[in-house]
């Protein structure tokens, strides 16, 4: 069957959008063809900084032809029925259609014949759709016909179309159309200055043959496996090792076509400044790979470009070039480090008064402030120093306002923790400065020294419970405050720490601060501690409640205390709920989604190692036969109970009657049920969910020999409530561990 090759030759696109664009042009273009009853056999795009291309194979020559019986008019109906039927039918008269026989009456039916279209007419009428219609997020019109209306509109000035259709042993037909004057050939370019004349190319194994001859590498994988190999290869030959960077390979291999490897210098003098801002400087600036002594494990004097031509002199031109330009980047950037640590990080703190966080949630001075009081009360939990706590706290966000972070905001943290260093700070300290924003993402590590996690963990809970309570949540996709991505933080640096720390009480805390600084009320915060908690004993969610009611009461005198304290309780449980909701999606990972729910469901919980336990001891559970077959027992046990509960419009709930027990098998499973309740339970309560499963397992037996043996619906109206207590009894025997009603089969 026949293949497409089709180009559409530009200025230069930028490296960002080339991935995307290239998959765009393979959606759009495979979509319609099947639309258009074309299914093909596969499809590859790809892009260079001047070219998207695209090769599908296996289209067939010709549309099928379509069929379709369209229902007329009740025989005997009036004739403009009956002229709209045959108009729209394509049908002379009557006699050409069928009649259909109905229940509700003889109906004219007609047979529509479409004869399908050449492949290649359907693709010179839909490819200058895609083309015009191309969703780039940016895009320019050029030239004469800019001014006109429907000029084309394309991310930089679209040069030339190639687009060819045919079979891989005849001489391709160009697919003819037109776009903006721009009229369709087989003419490409290759290399803009190694090769930049006209090519004629038939099909894509012709055309990416041609191209790599005019110096043109069209796989962007292709090109980044050069540049990868090749600058391994240089700097190990020279005794060094590449840092490797994969954006940054993605984003190189996007600015040229044909990549060649080169390595440059500059002065010694310039390691003084931290490797992560001379990385920076060198990637942000000139695109190239830093690079480190093999023996030290420290970053050289060296660096490595990805030039896009294979100059006459060998490169030297274009490194000095290169060194040119990034030795007074450097240069800066040793300004900016060496300025900064003239000024100590506790003397910018008093600008974060000027600086607003959020228009209601008060300055970037009052959420430090905020932070640092919720990492005192954290500190004592996790096992970190208070005083520590409390001085990582104060400076974690003091390097937002030095040089280097405003030159280079992704080494904002690293940056705090050099300068607290620099100026004699407690290491535990320096590292939280750093630690306090992990985790970013999932495959970020989790902070593990106590000061780190204890400011983390104030950082993070401060943010979600200050949204929460202006009622700024996630909606959607949209999360314009990263508040999903800090709840998963929260989680990983509990669980990932075993740290048992009770949610609310942390939520609670935080909420009376962001309550305090939002109302402005500037008294009652010493009456705010954990310690308060513990005395009173409100560690429960239902005491947690009462507490947090008495706290509001403490801090507000009007008449709308209890509605807002009500507010408050509720919106802390919806923000615990939130962070269920993240555990739940953290676990689909690697357990399945029921599973979580079915564990999670017994109550809400808000110790978040100890909901970790429990996902994963029944997931281990349900792939042991005793766990399958436990819960095919529990489901009929549940279904039966479903139906004779809705027939009779009750619950069975309560114990069942020992003395209607007649048979071994009821007596069998009652007893069972009763030592494992109990064994169940005591299991739980030590948190040892494996145990508690194994006493499950038990139930097995007798609730197999029940099924097998005893008929539930006795003709005993008695009897038959009795046997359905008792199944009631191993639904609720089973919900120690989980609700098994809410796994799948």
């Amino acid at each position: 069957m026949p293949d497409l090759l089709l180009e559409l030759f530009s200025e230069e696109i930028p490296a960002r959008m080339q991935a995307k664009a290239a998959d765009d042009l393979r959606r759009l273009v495979t979509d319609k063809l099947v639309a258009e009853g074309l299914v093909y056999e596969g499809a590859k795009a790809f892009a260079t900084p001047r070219r998207l291309a695209l090769t599908v194979h296996g289209i067939p020559a010709r549309q099928p032809d379509l069929k379709t019986e369209r229902r007329g008019p009740k025989v005997g109906a009036p004739d403009a029925a009956v002229q709209g039927f045959l108009k729209a039918t394509g049908l002379k008269t009557l006699d050409e259609a069928k009649i259909q026989r109905d229940p509700k009456g003889d109906f004219y039916i007609g047979l529509i014949e479409k004869p399908g279209r050449d492949a290649i007419d359907v693709l010179a009428e839909i490819l200058p759709v895609i083309i015009r219609t191309f969703p780039w997020p940016k895009s320019m019109r050029w030239g004469a016909r800019s001014g006109k209306p429907g000029s084309l509109s394309w991310v930089r000035p679209l040069h030339a179309i190639t687009a060819t259709f045919g079979l891989e042993t005849e001489a391709p037909d160009v697919v003819k159309f037109e776009v903006d004057g721009i009229a369709t050939g087989q003419t490409t370019y290759g290399h803009r200055f190694m090769a930049p004349d006209a090519i004629n190319v038939r099909r894509f194994e012709d055309y990416e043959a041609k191209l790599k001859a005019a110096k043109v590498i069209l796989d962007p994988q292709a090109r980044k496996d050069i540049i990868f190999a090749d600058a391994k290869e240089l700097t190990f030959a020279q005794g060094f090792e590449l840092v490797e960077d994969q954006v940054l390979l993605d984003e190189v291999s996007g600015l040229v076509e044909w990549p060649v490897v080169m390595m440059g210098s500059f002065e010694p003098e310039y390691l003084a400044i931290p490797e992560e801002v001379i990385r920076a400087t060198i990637r942000n600036n000139q695109k190239c790979f830093v690079v480190r002594d093999a023996k030290t494990g420290k970053l050289t004097n060296k660096f490595v470009l990805t030039a896009n031509i294979e100059a006459p002199d060998g490169g030297k031109t274009i490194v000095a070039g290169n060194e040119r330009v990034i030795r007074p980047r450097l240069s800066d950037a040793k300004f900016f480090y060496e300025t900064d640590l003239k000024t100590k990080l506790e003397d910018r703190l008093p600008k974060f008064e000027q600086i607003v966080f959020h228009e209601k949630l008060g300055t970037q001075a009052e959420r430090i402030a905020r932070i640092e009081r919720l990492a005192a009360e954290i500190a004592p939990l996790v096992g970190a120093d208070v005083a520590k706590a409390k001085r990582a706290a104060q400076l974690a966000k003091a390097d937002l306002l030095t040089e280097v972070v405003g030159e280079f905001p992704e080494v904002q943290g690293l940056m705090g923790k050099y300068y607290a260093l620099a100026q004699g700070e407690d290491a535990s300290v320096a590292a939280a400065c750093e630690e306090h924003y992990k985790p970013q993402g999932p495959n970020d590590r989790v902070p593990t020294d106590p000061v780190s996690i204890a400011v983390a963990l104030a950082d993070k809970i401060d943010m979600l419970v200050g949204f929460w309570a202006i009622d700024e949540k996630p909606t959607g996709s949209k999360d314009p405050y990263a508040l999903r991505r800090a709840a998963l933080g929260v989680i990983r640096i509990i669980v990932e720490n075993g740290l048992r720390l009770e949610l609310h009480d942390l939520f609670t805390l935080a909420d009376i601060e962001v309550l305090l600084d939002v109302k402005g009320v500037k008294v009652g915060r010493q009456q705010v501690s954990l310690d308060e908690l513990e005395k009173e004993g409100f560690l429960s969610h239902e005491s947690a409640v009462r507490m947090r009611m008495k706290l509001v009461d403490k801090l507000f005198s009007d008449e709308a205390s209890e509605k807002e304290a009500d507010e408050a309780v509720g919106r802390l449980f919806n923000l615990l709920d939130f962070h269920v909701d993240r555990l739940e999606a953290q676990f689909r990972t690697t357990v399945r989604s029921d599973l979580v729910r079915a564990a999670l469901a017994i109550q809400l919980e808000d110790d978040l190692v100890r909901m970790s336990r429990r996902v994963e001891a029944l997931g281990k559970f349900l792939e042991s036969d005793d766990g399958k077959n436990l819960l095919a027992g529990t489901k009929r046990a549940s279904n039966i109970l479903s139906i004779e509960e809705k027939k009779d419009k009750r619950t069975f709930d309560g114990a069942p009657d020992a003395a209607l027990y007649s048979l071994i098998e009821e007596k069998a499973l009652a007893k069972a049920i009763g030592e494992v309740k109990a064994e169940a339970s005591a299991a739980v309560a030590k948190e040892d969910f494996a145990a508690a499963m194994s006493a499950m397992a038990k139930l097995r037996p007798p609730v197999d020999a029940f099924f097998d043996k005893v008929r539930v619906n006795d003709d005993d109206a008695k009897v038959r409530e009795n046997r359905l207590k008792l199944l009631g009894e191993i639904r609720s025997a089973t919900r120690a561990v989980a609700d098994f009603s809410k796994i799948q089969d």
